[in-house]
């Protein structure tokens, strides 16, 4: 499985907008605010850019968020493209319900990247069984835990900390600190999601 191993402030400079890829350390020290242009050029590109440049930018913004390769984003919106719900809608449905996303959105972590690698070493359990796959579909009903023996981990206590200041649970999960379990309640709605993107733009990408 292929994975961006590089420097990842870079990424939010290339897309001149804040990805969170550290966690709270995005709020606190920002490279955009002493490097605001994009990695390779001295000043910001003259010009007006072209309706298929706007759309790949804000394909590529998303798919950093979520930390997936081309192969299988492109996978997921063909997916959401078979729904008869709308496309756009489906998707960021589906990248918002990914267990690695929902575990970040439960406040056990503060990044992505540290929720995926919970993930990966086997600390969180659906329903009682563990999964290691970070793609995993969390489904309406489902229980997410993360193992107990992390209770006193100082980077579950730090991340839990951040959530509780930032006040960053959405409504669509209950969260049970004290046995650090999650519940998804019901599906995200577009406005709930954690990714400000033009999803319609994405689409259009997609289609054209």
């Amino acid at each position: 499985m292929s994975r961006y191993i590089g420097p990842v402030c870079r990424l939010c400079r290339r897309e001149q907008t804040k990805l969170f890829l550290k966690g709270e350390k995005c709020y606190t020290k920002c490279v955009l605010e002493n490097r605001p242009t994009p990695p390779g050029l001295a000043k910001p590109q003259r010009g007006k850019p072209s309706e298929y440049a706007i759309r790949l930018r804000e394909k590529q913004k998303l798919r950093r968020m979520i930390a997936m390769t081309e192969t299988p984003f492109k996978r997921l919106v063909a997916r959401a493209s078979k729904s008869k719900e709308s496309t756009a809608q489906v998707l960021m449905g589906l990248l918002e319900t990914r267990l690695d996303n929902i575990v970040r959105r439960l406040g056990l972590a503060t990044s992505l990247a540290t929720a995926r690698q919970l993930v990966l070493h086997g600390h969180v359990k659906v329903n009682g069984k563990a999964i290691n796959i970070p793609s995993y579909h969390v489904k309406v009903g489902d229980v997410i835990a993360l193992s107990p023996k992390l209770k006193e981990n100082v980077g579950v206590k730090l991340s839990l900390d951040h959530a509780r200041r930032k006040s960053l649970r959405p409504s669509f999960v209950e969260f049970d600190e004290a046995v650090l379990s999650g519940k998804l309640l019901r599906d995200p709605a577009r406005e709930e999601t954690s990714f400000p993107v033009n999803d319609q733009l994405i689409v259009e990408y997609y289609s054209r």
